[in-house]
């Protein structure tokens, strides 16, 4: 792939991944991190959604905050920074191509729970923000997917929309803060640091602009669908890297 093409594809999966965020509240991980484990290594791209993540997050939150929870969310971030240490160190332990496997393969199981609406009663209350917070800090961590923890507790404590959109957009500035400091910033190139900052402004503006007006269960299933398609792919990519060994 040429520098050119390589920049294209960053950008525009960066503006993706961007615009689901800002519309959804969550999401950005799901698009990207099969493309980006793909584009620049698993590791690095991990690293890089942490960054862009909760770079969005916050963009969101700065007109939302005032309707974040924060006796509820609160109880999910604690859980959650004690597990990013773990996540991280799991992550580092494993060859590049079981990596991208374990990606793939966390970004389908995620996405099959969330589309399945799983009805967990251990996913309410206070210990439910635990599991769900504690599960969503490790899988930030090793594979960049925090978000759909969430979703699976908002759904089963029956948070409305409305709710639930300023809380993930807060979970994720303080999940992303977490996992940034324990992996580190991506070793990118200057070119690809101004890609991704371009592909961030596109596609955080763009969302501004739709979050009002694109039904949100219609976006909601294409980004399902879209990320079951990445998550698959770079699943089958790791396990014929290994099969090839």
């Amino acid at each position: 792939m040429s520098g050119a093409v390589a920049a294209l594809a960053l950008g525009t999966v960066i503006a993706v991944g961007a615009l689901v965020q800002r519309v959804t509240g969550m999401g950005f991980a799901l698009v990207s991190v099969p493309a980006l484990a793909l584009l620049l290594g698993p590791s690095d791209g991990v690293a890089l959604v942490n960054c862009a993540a909760g770079v969005v997050s916050a963009a969101g939150l700065a007109s939302t905050w005032r309707q974040v929870r924060l006796p509820a969310i609160s109880v999910l971030v604690v859980a959650a920074a004690c597990t990013v240490p773990l996540g991280t160190w799991t992550a580092a332990r494993l060859p590049e191509p079981v990596l991208l496997a374990f990606l793939g393969a966390a970004v389908t199981a995620a996405v099959l729970l969330v589309l399945a609406g799983a009805r967990v009663a251990s996913l309410r209350g206070t210990r439910g923000a635990l599991v769900a917070g504690g599960a969503g800090g490790f899988m930030n961590a090793a594979a960049g997917v925090g978000g759909p923890a969430l979703s699976l507790y908002a759904a089963n404590a029956d948070w409305p929309v409305r709710q639930f959109v300023p809380n993930a957009l807060f979970y994720g500035v303080a999940l992303n803060v977490f996992s940034v400091a324990a992996n580190g910033l991506p070793d990118l190139t200057t070119p690809a640091w101004l890609v991704t900052v371009v592909g961030l402004a596109a596609g955080t503006l763009l969302g501004e602009g739709l979050a009002r007006r694109v039904p949100r269960a219609w976006t909601r299933h294409a980004v399902m669908l879209l990320s079951l398609a990445g998550g698959l792919t770079t699943s089958l990519r790791g396990l014929w890297e290994l099969g090839g060994r």
